[in-house]
């Protein structure tokens, strides 16, 4: 095991990292457990007219679950790599998805309120 301070916007934090090695088995990670709620969540909307097929290009996915709490970008807007797409809010932290390649937004697949899973088309870069 080893322990390392990884700085992430100036607050710094303590990490243990336990070491692999080739012949070690890797453990998949527990699946989130779903937060019960007093009424059905709603489907999460979209700002992308509806299709069956999302578009072509770079799909931007939910790097974890969590709420869109802010959507910074619509369809036809140009960005430049590293351009913020949406705010994800995820364990009381504000998480800024950013684009990784320039382009054009081809399609915005979440509204602001929209609960994501990890894995979650976000959004597609042409």
């Amino acid at each position: 095991m080893k322990t390392l301070r990884v700085t992430v916007n100036g607050n710094a934090y303590d990490v243990t990292v336990e070491e692999l090695d080739s012949s070690s088995a890797t453990v998949p990670a527990p699946a989130p457990t779903p937060v019960a709620a007093a009424a059905p969540a709603p489907a999460p909307a979209s700002s992308a007219p509806a299709s069956s097929a999302p578009a072509s290009g770079a799909k931007i996915n939910a790097p974890m679950p969590g709420t869109i709490i802010r959507v910074a970008v619509k369809t036809g807007d140009a960005v430049k790599r590293g351009d913020t797409l949406l705010v994800l809010e995820a364990m009381k932290m504000e998480n800024e998805i950013q684009t990784p390649t320039d382009g054009t937004v081809a399609q915005v697949a979440v509204a602001q309120g929209a609960s994501v899973d990890t894995g979650a088309l976000l959004a597609v870069i042409s």
